[in-house]
């Protein structure tokens, strides 16, 4: 085989895990040049007051659907929020804006907050939304099983992103397959 097939050909892991590779310098000084809008919104005035403005007009959503007891638009309630929490914070990689030269193509939005360090005033409180509405909702659903099982899955997918060991962490089957413009530097 020649060097260019090679470079043209995809690494392949029987592997379900995959640990995202550190930035190298060039795309560490891309960003740092610009400041990251896709993440710095996060630490605005009114970013945290709009996660219980969502979870309110959802369950007042919820609500005022025929037939729908409290029960189940609590928890329907937390079911859309943590999905749509988990879309926005650990599905999506990169960023919409074309302005850095893909500096973060291969960091999700988590990973962009704060510059990647953990454990910041606004993951603190990111965090501890899931865990309360998680609690609300156990106690409106009168802590039923069925209810509880499946808020308990819903914030576990919600909740271990977040945590530090799952820093740069890819489940393959969950999150496609990496950039290989890593491999191609080396």
């Amino acid at each position: 085989m020649n060097d260019g097939s090679k470079k043209s050909r995809r690494r392949r892991s029987s592997s379900l895990l995959y640990q995202e590779p550190l930035e190298s310098m060039e795309h560490l000084s891309d960003q740092s040049a610009i400041p990251n809008l896709n993440a710095n919104w996060v630490n605005a005035k009114g970013a945290w007051v709009i996660h219980i403005v969502l979870i309110v007009a959802l369950k007042i959503f919820y609500s005022i659907i025929p037939g729908i007891q409290r029960d189940t638009s609590w928890f329907l309630t937390n079911l859309t929020y943590m999905f749509g929490s988990y879309l926005m914070f650990h599905w999506v990689r990169g960023i919409p804006f074309e302005f850095n030269a893909g500096a973060y193509d291969n960091l999700n939005m988590w990973e962009q907050m704060d510059n990647g360090e953990q454990f910041t005033p606004t993951k603190k409180y990111l965090l501890s939304v899931p865990i309360c509405l998680f609690l609300v909702t156990t106690h409106y659903t009168h802590y039923d099983l069925s209810y509880f099982t499946l808020n308990v899955m819903a914030l576990l997918g919600v909740i271990i992103p977040k945590l530090p060991w799952s820093h740069r962490l890819r489940v393959r089957f969950l999150s496609g397959s990496p950039d290989d413009r890593y491999l191609d530097e080396r």
